[in-house]
């Protein structure tokens, strides 16, 4: 009899831990997507990324990205998270103000967000190749950039981000660019990181947008059921590989920022 209550009581406590271990599992998932929705930020705290935007990057944010981000919510609703959040915004702007970048190449670029971040970062004789298929989200922003001044910096390439970079290395621009930024279509960023190691010249940034995304990137596959696969979806394993790749890329020297929803950094070396 002995030997049987305690053969019960494991079954118990083993019925116990599982569902315990269950639930903070489902609790931590739910948090994330929370986080997801509400924000385009690995901060879990949505006290503390309102406090960052409205102590530090809103109050310096130039008045056309303001109107551009505006009229971005107007337009495209919970889609426009798929813009760079402000503090981001103004992390790249002093990053290419610190590399003196007067050439650079974006992309994915949506309604333009962190394109006029970036023509506005760069002097007067900069230019910005931009590439996206989208050419309807890019004219949203496309007034506030005339209204900035800048758009005579810009080059909108009108295509896949791949046959416009092979047609811009087919024009002999090979190694001209200082900066790159990348924030696209996840499944290919391990093949435009190819032809972006081919165009940016040694020394030169490499940036990918969204590489931690929303902390997910850290959940176990086996731990997840099917439905949350299905939830999180499949940008997860994507940005997995490629920061995988990244880490093994001896091309590159890199750093991973948690800052937006997740910045890496690659420097060319060879």
């Amino acid at each position: 009899m002995l030997l049987l209550v305690t053969a019960r009581n494991q079954t118990y406590n083993s019925a116990f831990l599982f569902l315990f271990s269950s639930l903070i599992l489902l609790t931590i998932l739910l948090l994330l997507f929370s986080a997801k929705m509400k924000s385009c930020t690995i901060l879990q705290s949505e006290a503390l990324a309102k406090y960052v935007l409205e102590t530090s990057a809103y109050p310096r944010e130039h008045e056309q990205l303001k109107e551009l981000r505006n009229a971005t919510i107007e337009a495209y609703h919970h889609m426009s998270e798929m813009n760079v959040p402000a503090d981001e915004g103004q992390f790249l702007s002093m990053l290419l103000k610190l590399m003196n970048a007067k050439k650079t190449i974006e992309v994915g670029v949506f309604t333009g967000y962190s394109l006029l971040v970036t023509a506005l970062a760069l002097p007067k004789d900069g230019k910005v190749i931009a590439i996206d298929p989208d050419k309807e989200a890019y004219e949203t922003g496309l007034p506030y950039i005339k209204k900035a001044g800048v758009a005579d910096k810009i080059k909108f390439f009108n295509s896949d981000a791949t046959t416009a970079m092979k047609e811009i290395l087919d024009n002999g621009e090979e190694g001209t660019f200082d900066f790159a930024f990348v924030d696209a279509d996840k499944e290919n960023y391990i093949s435009y990181h190819e032809l972006l190691l081919k165009l940016v010249k040694v020394g030169g940034i490499i940036a990918y947008d969204n590489t931690l995304w929303s902390g997910t990137v850290a959940l176990v596959e086996e731990d997840l059921s099917q439905e949350w696969i299905e939830r999180i979806g499949v940008n997860r394993v994507h940005l997995r590989s490629l920061n995988a790749f990244l880490a093994a890329d001896s091309r590159v020297e890199l750093a991973q920022l948690s800052i937006g929803d997740g910045l890496s950094l690659c420097r060319r070396l060879k």
